[in-house]
């Protein structure tokens, strides 16, 4: 219900900012287009205007570069010294995010299908169960209500798993099984059990210890120094795992004093720690390799795991691998409703202009107390994270192709 009213209100106060838009902005006659059949990339109110006409933000931008942007409004220097500047549109409209959500669901189908797969290998010859053995007594304590040996702890550790690596293409198909194998045994079918909200929050915080996926983006962009985030994203993602699992263990009582928490808590800070001391004494390309040998080398391992023990185990592997892609498959496809729904919303927002108003009064809000309002450019990803992974992610490389990787926005 929850879901359902903030969808709601998203679409409302889309539609309503852009009715106000299209009467009072002498710009405003273009929004409706731009929200339905407008996309990313698209211009419009092209013209030529005298360089002594720019702000001197955007002046001082094209003192560097022959571009510069500022929300919308697009500024290009010709070499006869005149700035041709249009209104560049920064979201696709409902049509094509339509179509995005789809293609992404497509091109999920393949990676869903391979990990649910070797996930189907690893549950019959039982290395879900002894996954769940090993993480048990520290996963019981946070997930009192999970039966011991339930097979979702053994899901849990290779969603958690794939977060770690910022893979998160693998980790979909790990979280939704996760899900489904705690609504298995969750008594009211139509809301989520605790074990569900601890989960999803402690999902949706991220640790992450290598985020090959932001590397390589930020690499697309031509960052000068792709993984010079790396230490700031552990920090961040480990201090958003604490807090969401401190936040939820107080709203259901449970006990985070309790010395096997207390000691995973101090292994797992100590693992971090350590990490972040070796990777401050690599280079650059050092940095890159490591990051790249050690996250691609844990899933062939991972993979060559559930093998090896899948042919211990006598299990027709093949036949085995096969049933849990088809799960993969069908996965993929019954997202499909949700992902439009959640995208659509969020391109309504985007195009409508509210994100626009509510960066701009945050950035007032935190100028006007003294605070430094670079970093409010980059929140608009970590609204969205929270509610769609896929969305954050779009976020993100909007943001860096609008600001640049090397902003302080764009990382």
């Amino acid at each position: 219900m929850a879901l359902s009213r903030i969808w709601s209100a998203f679409i409302i106060i889309a539609i309503s900012a852009a009715l106000f838009t299209s009467i009072f902005s002498k710009n405003g006659k273009m929004v409706f287009n731009k929200m339905v059949i407008g996309k990313s990339g698209d211009t419009s109110f092209t013209k030529t205007i005298d360089s002594n006409q720019l702000s001197t933000a955007v002046a001082t931008m094209l003192l560097t570069s022959k571009d510069a942007k500022i929300g919308e409004d697009k500024f290009i220097k010709n070499d006869d010294g005149k700035i041709i500047t249009f209104k560049e549109q920064a979201a696709d409209g409902i049509i094509t995010t339509c179509e995005t959500a789809v293609n992404f669901c497509i091109r999920l189908i393949g990676i869903m299908a391979l990990f649910m797969g070797f996930m189907s290998i690893a549950e019959k010859a039982g290395g879900i169960q002894l996954l769940s053995k090993i993480i048990g007594p520290f996963f019981s304590k946070l997930f009192p209500d999970v039966p011991k040996g339930h097979p979702a702890y053994g899901h849990m550790m290779l969603n958690f798993s794939a977060n770690l690596l910022g893979l998160d293409n693998a980790a979909t198909p790990f979280g939704i099984k996760t899900m489904e194998s705690l609504q298995s045994i969750n008594p009211d079918k139509s809301t989520a059990s605790n074990a569900q909200i601890m989960f999803l929050c402690l999902h949706a915080s991220g640790l992450t210890l290598i985020p090959v996926s932001i590397f390589a983006a930020r690499a697309a962009r031509n960052a000068v120094a792709p993984t010079d985030i790396f230490i700031p994203c552990m920090i961040a993602t480990f201090a958003a795992t604490m807090a969401a699992m401190i936040i939820v263990s107080f709203k259901q009582k449970i006990n985070l004093l309790q010395p096997v928490i207390i000691g995973w808590v101090f292994g797992l800070s100590a693992i971090i720690a350590s990490l972040v001391f070796y990777i401050n004494t690599l280079s650059k390309s050092g940095m890159e390799e490591f990051s790249g040998v050690l996250s691609n080398s844990i899933i062939l391992l991972i993979f060559l795991s559930i093998i090896c023990g899948a042919l211990y185990k006598k299990i027709n592997v093949f036949d085995a691998f096969i049933d849990g892609a088809k799960g993969g498959f069908e996965t993929a496809i019954k997202i499909i409703p949700y992902l439009v729904g959640m995208l659509v919303a969020i391109s309504m927002l985007r195009t409508s202009g509210t994100f626009d108003v509510i960066i701009g009064g945050m950035k007032q809000l935190f100028a006007s107390i003294g605070f430094d309002t670079r970093f409010v450019d980059g929140l608009p990803t970590a609204l969205i994270k929270p509610l769609s992974g896929s969305g954050a992610r779009g976020m993100m490389i909007d943001t860096m192709k609008t600001y640049g990787a090397d902003s302080f926005a764009g990382r």
